[in-house]
């Protein structure tokens, strides 16, 4: 194999002591730690699962959270009375309400609700914004954690050609937006691209992220290209990602893995928004 892994999970732990040194400093000036609430609305296993792992690296970071488990029959009324209760409370920095809700929960007016400054998730219409005119936002979790194992890698991203595959407002538009900004040069695609395995043979680093496991095989590969695979999808095999692992392995010069490569990004993200929301507040 002659692609080298990308090791997210040495890359998030990296991350994640990072900011429990940075905790401590901000603890020692400001007289009080910062803190993460979490809503959940409904019993989906895979959302407490990922809720229970972002605690647990809350409390190993020194980050107060807290947690709301509503029930599935809680109406929208009441979900958004609690997000702007949240808004409100003094000792909250970041509010974090997982997706999926229940069907008859809107989440675009949940998130449109959330205070953009407590949104750690990175994604109100005013942080989405921002994004989109190169200002200062909190900017979501994982298209930040793909940012982040790049740097790691010291890929070169100003001029370079960068393909993302996968168009969702959380991660394809904005992992395109945070590219441009370093200066790449960026294609777009999606699932109606003619030609897809074409338009990413092209790219000096290719994002994939559309959902559809092993939608890129090797033949799909630039030789020398830097792959970031987003896709996370439960198949019958296991999780599978985005991309042909040990296909492309075998034309890229650098590949993440899944699981185990930006899976572990998205959560040290959150601690680094939810650091930053504390220090943005006055």
């Amino acid at each position: 194999m002659a692609a080298r892994v990308i090791d997210g999970k040495a890359v998030g732990a990296a991350v994640r002591a990072r900011v429990a040194e940075e905790v401590k400093a901000f603890a020692s000036e400001r007289g009080r730690t910062p803190r993460l609430v979490t809503v959940i609305v409904g019993d989906d296993p895979a959302s407490e699962i990922y809720v229970r792992g972002k605690h647990r690296a809350c409390e190993e970071a020194g980050i107060r959270s807290t947690h709301h488990g509503l029930p599935a029959e809680t109406s929208e009324s009441e979900l958004l009375e609690l997000v702007a209760e949240l808004g409100l409370d003094r000792d909250v920095d970041g509010i974090l309400v997982q997706l999926p809700v229940p069907d008859h929960i809107d989440p675009d007016r949940v998130v449109a609700a959330l205070d953009p400054a407590k949104d750690v998730d990175g994604l109100t219409p005013l942080n989405a914004g921002l994004l989109a005119h190169g200002m200062e936002g909190l900017v979501p979790c994982t298209p930040a954690g793909v940012m982040e194992l790049l740097r790691s890698e010291g890929v070169e991203l100003e001029g370079a050609d960068a393909v993302v595959v996968g168009r969702s407002k959380l991660v394809g538009v904005p992992v395109a937006r945070l590219l441009l900004r370093a200066n790449a040069t960026v294609t777009m695609c999606h699932s109606r691209t003619r030609e897809l395995a074409g338009a990413c043979r092209r790219a000096d680093v290719l994002i994939a992220a559309a959902g559809s496991p092993g939608l890129i095989g090797g033949e799909a590969i630039k030789p020398g290209a830097v792959v970031i695979d987003v896709g996370t999808n439960r198949t019958e095999e296991g999780l599978r990602g985005d991309v042909d692992f040990d296909a492309a392995a075998e034309v890229a010069s650098a590949i993440t893995p899944v699981p185990g490569g930006v899976g572990p990004m998205t959560i040290a993200m959150l601690l680094v928004n939810t650091l930053a929301a504390a220090r943005a507040r006055v």
